[in-house]
């Protein structure tokens, strides 16, 4: 691994936990910023990536869906392997 970035989520903190719509629209939000900032951060661009894993499971529908559609749309995009992950395996 060459980097890791997170966005963090504070719009939840007004609520007291994890609204699942505001989660999902977050993520679609800052997907691509984050990757850009990942992708800058090792030093990589899009090319060298050989291979794209994304959370399927367990997790909130709408956010797992973001994710995966970006993993999904850019596996195809650069004809790399997609791998599927449980996060909590």
């Amino acid at each position: 691994m060459l980097s890791n970035k997170i966005a963090t989520q504070d719009i939840h903190t007004q609520y007291g936990g994890v609204v699942p719509e505001l989660a999902s629209r977050d993520h679609q939000k800052n997907i691509v910023p984050v990757v850009d900032e990942a992708l800058k951060k090792a030093g990589i661009t899009l090319t060298q990536i050989n291979a794209i894993a994304f959370t399927r499971g367990p997790g909130l529908m709408g956010s797992l869906l973001v994710g995966a559609s970006f993993a999904k749309s850019l596996s195809l995009a650069l004809d790399i392997p997609l791998i599927e992950v449980n996060h909590m395996q």
